[in-house]
């Protein structure tokens, strides 16, 4: 029985390893950190999706705005801050978190304008799901950046999961429901999409943070016992922030039904 429960244990382990098949660190730190380039291929490629997933929720489009997710280059500045934080390059941290606060600025900027010029001004069925956020979207998030990063991280780099992520986290509906709802002055609106895309961001971000640093990934400063604590201290208050409303509006979801 001895023998058995061990043999059982080790084949659960060798299971669920994820450093099994993982690329060395140095084409881990290449494949995440080109992603997050914020580069005029990029910029372009960004603003393209931006049109498409606006024209996709205008007109109510489901097919249309998974292309869009598709195509959105968000997911890589996201998996660059966490490698960022996981590796105590704060530096490094900061230039993609500016990047990714340029490309957010656009995104809003460019569909806010779309929206303003197009005829069609009542929002779709498409529009309105990207605005009442629940704790759901957390699970999906954080089991998003845990698949998205582990992906990233394999010997060979799989390329199925990461467009599988980029979908089911949706990062650029919420986004472009933004530029709706400042196009149209629907702050209601507003609050609850850029709320989900505060969710998804930051529960990527978290999960692909924890995997990386059980990864090992080499840290490039050497932090004291105390400021690590801090930092995690810090994690942890900014994830219970972030939580506590999904877990209320989750609440008011279902006892209204």
């Amino acid at each position: 029985m001895k023998l058995f429960t061990h043999e059982l244990t080790k084949s659960i382990k060798r299971a669920f390893d994820i450093h099994a098949d993982t690329a060395t660190h140095e084409e881990i730190k290449s494949r995440i950190l080109s992603g997050g380039q914020v580069t005029g291929t990029n910029m372009c490629v960004l603003i393209c999706a931006i049109l498409i997933a606006s024209v996709g929720l205008n007109t109510g489009s489901t097919a249309v705005i998974i292309g869009a997710m598709l195509v959105s280059p968000l997911m890589g500045s996201i998996l660059a801050m966490a490698y960022g934080i996981a590796a105590a390059d704060f530096p490094r941290f900061r230039r993609h978190l500016y990047g990714f606060l340029i490309q957010l600025t656009i995104s809003i900027l460019v569909s806010t304008l779309y929206f303003f010029l197009s005829p069609l001004n009542e929002p779709s069925s498409e529009l309105m799901a990207r605005t009442q956020p629940t704790f759901y979207d957390v699970i999906i998030a954080t089991a998003g950046g845990i698949a998205g990063i582990i992906g990233s991280t394999r010997t060979e780099k799989s390329n199925n999961i990461i467009p599988g992520v980029a979908i089911a986290t949706a990062l650029m509906p919420p986004v472009c429901t933004c530029g709706f709802a400042i196009a149209h002055m629907r702050w209601d609106m507003l609050a609850g999409a850029s709320y989900l895309f505060l969710v998804n961001t930051y529960f990527i971000f978290m999960s692909a943070v924890v995997v990386l640093d059980l990864l090992r990934i080499p840290r490039v400063a050497s932090l004291t016992e105390k400021q690590w604590k801090r930092m995690k201290s810090r994690m942890v208050r900014n994830t219970i922030i972030v939580l506590l409303p999904s877990i209320l509006l989750t609440y008011l979801m279902i006892s209204e039904r």
